[in-house]
């Protein structure tokens, strides 16, 4: 994983702040639906409590990495709009 971290990090770039005010703005709105949220929380606790299986262990990775994925685009539009 993390060499996907670091492989995304450098082709998005998220300290240059070279999108458009409008594609940036498009990108802060992105985020999980309100089940897929529900749905990270619950595999997340049985994560925690010990009780997840293999497959829910992979699938809570899986949402984390979206999750990377959008962190990295949104930065880089909090720091395009603050460029001006």
């Amino acid at each position: 994983m993390y060499a996907e971290s670091a492989i995304l990090t450098r082709v998005i770039a998220p300290t240059t702040g070279n999108l458009s005010a409008s594609a940036a703005k498009a990108l802060l709105e992105l985020t999980f639906p309100p089940s897929d949220i529900e749905h990270m929380n619950e595999l997340a606790e049985k994560n925690r409590r010990g009780e997840a299986n293999q497959q829910e262990i992979e699938e809570l990775e899986h949402y984390s990495r979206v999750g990377n994925l959008i962190n990295l685009l949104q930065s880089k539009a909090r720091r395009s709009l603050a460029n001006g």
